[in-house]
């Protein structure tokens, strides 16, 4: 019984990743309805009359929106594998953790 318990944080992490991706689809989902007009009365006359041609800018903000969302699930979970979070579980980080150690050789200094 030594192990650690996990935190309330620690178990609502996914779904804080969750929620960035879905706040990226839904801004990308909006995006993409504002400009193609999704809001405009022809555009919504022609998608009512049947004369409208190709995707519907709602069907088009959905597969764009949903792309995003997938997009940015796939990018935030390559980025957490980069970093193993046992390794900085006990120390305080204050730089980046993907950058290079710092060198500890003589500091470049103009004035010498």
């Amino acid at each position: 019984m030594s192990e650690k318990n996990t935190t309330r944080r620690e178990l609502l992490r996914p779904l804080h990743l969750l929620g960035i991706a879905l706040g990226t689809g839904l801004f990308a989902a909006i995006v993409t309805l504002v400009s193609t007009g999704a809001f405009t009365s022809r555009v919504t006359s022609a998608i009512a009359a049947g004369t409208y041609t190709g995707l519907t800018p709602v069907v088009l903000g959905l597969v764009v929106g949903g792309g995003a969302f997938i997009v940015t699930l796939l990018i935030m979970s390559i980025l957490i594998l980069a970093v193993d979070p046992r390794e900085y579980e006990q120390e305080t980080v204050e730089r980046p953790v993907l950058y290079d150690e710092p060198d500890d050789g003589p500091a470049n200094d103009a004035s010498a």
